[in-house]
């Protein structure tokens, strides 16, 4: 275990917004439920036109364990498509087993790279066991997907055979990396090529397994009639020490003078062994190092938002949850871990109209230790996204706003699981948090989600007369204890939940129950909340 240290803040971590006059609002979050939603982490996924979503891809399991054996086990692949209706509430899904074998093994995969352009979503490498090569390794294939008619026919029932086209390229052998489109061009970047079984031991260690980084941001374009696919005017940057980065997060950017772009921040591993704190700026004409900001609060894959501020030229970032070496203490100051825990910090990065970067941590957090492998899904509805990625700050309305989903995940049920790791220290999120700017009141750094507004309790109806209903959100593993107590504080009601993430919904009978007060009280772990009602 590496040594946990207390180094004093470098950074204005706290900065108000109002110095640089820049357009002031607040991030809050909600848990919700849908129905039969997957458990799910580290996937792909693409929105229709009237913005289900369509999931492919990724894992069911929590963080992958450190033996070769147990480690990335392929009965926890992601064999199925999900198609999510956040609006109705519904969830459908179909077997991706009656795929040819090429594209059924890469859909599989987890840490694909992927993008949607109009209706087709392209998915590029991950990472996983090919039943064919009887091997785990990087799948060298890029297959596009038609979003719209695979989501009326996994809804239908119909097959789905005819909505997907595949092609193999060396060019697409990357897992791990990011991709971004611009001006017809698409950006693979970072990410690396691995194949055999997962060893923190090294290659030359019990089975082996062959790792290299692309060290590299490979540019093409896609030429797509809707029935070919190729591949044409293919370049490259490259750069080994700066380049040499994955599970990371990449985000468009709209630079101060205008450029668009994107900016690939932190990601592993650096030449000691640890996440790259810098960033770098790619553009289409080159990439530039971020030598002089440190971004310390988020290190690995997460949901993201690219925000843009018109009026002040600002580009913020926003992090949510993850993995991280660096928290903030009480103090502002920051601890050092570097065995990259996994956090519950919503941070913020700031690109100032000088060019300038600051990072700055929100005083509102995820509810638990979640985050990381999940993804943003932004809604497009609402017309406040430039090019369908960046939100528009101002176009937001002045009240509380819904802006899009963060989706999936890994939660942790402790900071630090690697070493101890047997699978039952983490799992796959099947929560969904809606996402909201508020620009009606002020504070950003002061907006925090209180319990009510993560656990939700609701005990209605009030007053009771037969039967009194208990609704809840249960944000983690942990055991949750519910109690309804009398007037004279004895328990007439109690009820142990364990390992059930979710909403929670309890109908007890009261008919018999003495008129008078009562107390429902629910206590986990780290909480403990109350709602009070009457019997008649």
């Amino acid at each position: 275990m590496k040594k946990t240290i207390k180094i004093a803040s470098v950074l204005a971590l706290t900065l108000s917004f109002n110095t640089f006059a820049q357009e002031e609002f607040n991030v809050e979050i909600e848990p919700v439920v849908i129905t039969n939603s997957p458990a799910i982490h580290s996937f792909a996924f693409g929105q229709t036109t009237d913005e289900k979503w369509v999931i492919v891809g990724g894992r069911m399991d929590g963080l992958h364990q450190r033996q070769p054996f147990a480690a990335f086990q392929e009965n926890d692949n992601n064999k199925n498509v999900f198609v999510v209706d956040p609006i109705s509430n519904q969830t459908y899904s179909a077997s991706l087993s009656v795929l040819p074998t090429s594209i059924y093994e890469q859909l599989q995969s987890t840490n694909q790279e992927f993008y949607q352009r109009n209706n087709t979503l392209y998915v590029i490498g991950g990472y996983g066991y090919s039943t064919t090569a009887d091997e785990h390794l990087t799948y060298a294939n890029l297959t596009a997907i038609d979003i719209d008619g695979l989501s009326n026919a996994v809804i239908n029932g119909n097959s789905i055979l005819p909505y997907f086209r595949q092609i193999e390229d060396s060019l697409f052998a990357v897992t791990g990396g990011q991709i971004g489109y611009l001006d017809s061009v698409f950006y693979l970047a970072g990410g690396q090529y691995f194949e055999g079984r997962y060893n923190p031991m090294g290659p030359n260690n019990g089975p082996g397994f062959i790792q290299e980084y692309t060290d590299e941001v490979r540019l093409f374009k896609l030429s797509d009639d809707g029935t070919s696919l190729t591949v044409y005017e293919e370049t490259e940057f490259y750069d080994q020490t700066n380049l040499h980065r994955r599970d990371y997060n990449m985000i468009p950017q709209i630079f101060p003078n205008g450029d668009k772009g994107f900016t690939m921040y932190s990601g592993v591993f650096d030449p000691n062994d640890l996440p790259y704190l810098n960033s770098v700026d790619v553009t289409e004409s080159a990439y530039t190092v971020n030598n002089s900001f440190t971004q310390y609060l988020s290190q690995y894959h997460s949901a993201k938002i690219p925000v843009f501020d018109i009026n002040s030229n600002a580009m913020h970032t926003l992090f949510f949850g993850g993995m991280s070496q660096y928290t903030l203490d009480a103090n502002n100051a920051l601890v050092q871990d570097d065995d990259v825990p996994f956090v519950k910090t919503i941070s913020k990065v700031t690109r100032l109209t000088d060019g300038s970067m600051q990072e700055v941590k929100l005083n509102i957090e995820m509810p638990t230790l979640l985050g990381a492998g999940a993804e943003f899904i932004p809604l497009i509805s609402s017309g406040l996204y430039l090019d369908d990625e960046i939100l528009d700050i101002n176009a937001v309305p002045n009240s509380k706003t819904l802006i899009g989903y963060i989706v999936g995940g890994i939660e942790s049920t402790l900071p630090n699981i690697f070493f101890i790791n047997d699978g039952t220290q983490s799992s796959a999120s099947n929560v969904v948090f809606k996402v909201y700017i508020n620009k009606s009141t002020v504070g950003l750094h002061e907006q925090v989600i209180t319990g009510s507004q993560v656990f939700n309790l609701n005990v209605f109806p009030n007053p009771v007369i037969n039967k009194v209903n208990v609704d809840f959100f249960v944000p983690d593993n942990n055991p949750v204890m519910v109690n309804v107590y009398n007037s004279l504080g004895q328990s007439v009601y109690q009820k142990n939940i364990e390992n059930q993430i979710g909403k929670q919904n309890l109908t007890i009978d009261f008919e018999n129950m003495a008129k008078g007060a009562y107390i429902v009280k629910i206590e986990g772990t780290n909480y403990s909340f109350e709602q009070s009602f009457i019997k008649k």
